[in-house]
């Protein structure tokens, strides 16, 4: 089947990365391109949508307020530069979330949840450079007071949970957002990170030494929780 397709987004840019990482998969029809939800909503009474990739920030209508008003919508993939919109994004039972700028290896691991909703089996991929050029370089963005801070996660020794806030530890600093650990920990890439406590994040390839309850980054001892243990461990000694 051929899962038909719709990319929304005010920055051609943007449209043109999720078109160009579309043009991997057999599957996927791109049915059209369109700078706003208003140009969007006119097109869903013309056309079957089976997939939009929604950005959510723009003018006119949010992406969020856009789904609101249909009464059947298709499935969604929210891209947007805003951490701030993804618990929102997932209440409107959005399929994936991902932000910008979006890394090829993490666009897949999105399409793979809609193929797995729509039960296409042996997926025929033909990944290109332009796809993959960005794979060494993914990013976050987080809300540091009344800025959007752009944070290479590859940059990334560890991240804290205080409460209702997240500690993110560099190497030459620190930089506090309003933000849930638990939704950090679906943002970064599952192969790099580890979770190790209820309130730490660690990469994995900045671990220094371990023993049977702690990891040591940067000099210092972070805790393994009882729950986390025989995972630790073997994700540890796989390393």
């Amino acid at each position: 089947m051929k899962i038909r397709t719709l990319i929304v987004d005010d920055e051609p840019h943007a449209i043109e990365i999720i078109e160009k990482y579309i043009e991997n998969f057999q599957e996927i029809e791109l049915v059209a391109k369109c700078n706003n939800a208003i140009q969007a909503f006119q097109l869903l009474q013309q056309h079957k949508v089976d997939l939009i990739f929604l950005d959510i920030k723009m003018p006119g209508l949010l992406g969020t307020d856009f789904i609101r008003s249909l009464k059947h919508p298709p499935k969604i993939i929210f891209t947007t530069a805003y951490q701030d919109y993804a618990l929102e994004g997932f209440d409107l039972n959005a399929v994936d979330y991902l932000l910008k700028p979006i890394p090829f290896d993490r666009f897949l691991k999105a399409v793979d949840k809609v193929f797995a909703l729509y039960k296409v089996t042996n997926p025929k991929i033909t990944i290109s450079e332009k796809a993959t050029e960005q794979k060494n370089d993914v990013f976050l963005y987080l809300r540091v007071e009344r800025k959007m801070v752009k944070v290479n996660v590859a940059d990334i020794y560890w991240i804290e949970s205080l409460k209702d806030y997240i500690k993110v530890v560099l190497k030459d600093k620190v930089l506090i957002s309003k933000q849930k650990i638990s939704l950090l920990e679906e943002l970064l890439p599952e192969e790099k990170f580890m979770r190790i406590h209820r309130s730490f994040i660690v990469s994995t390839h900045k671990i220094e030494s371990y023993h049977a309850y702690s990891v040591e980054l940067l000099g210092i001892e972070l805790p393994i929780g009882r729950n986390y243990k025989t995972e630790c461990h073997k994700r540890l000694k796989s390393n």
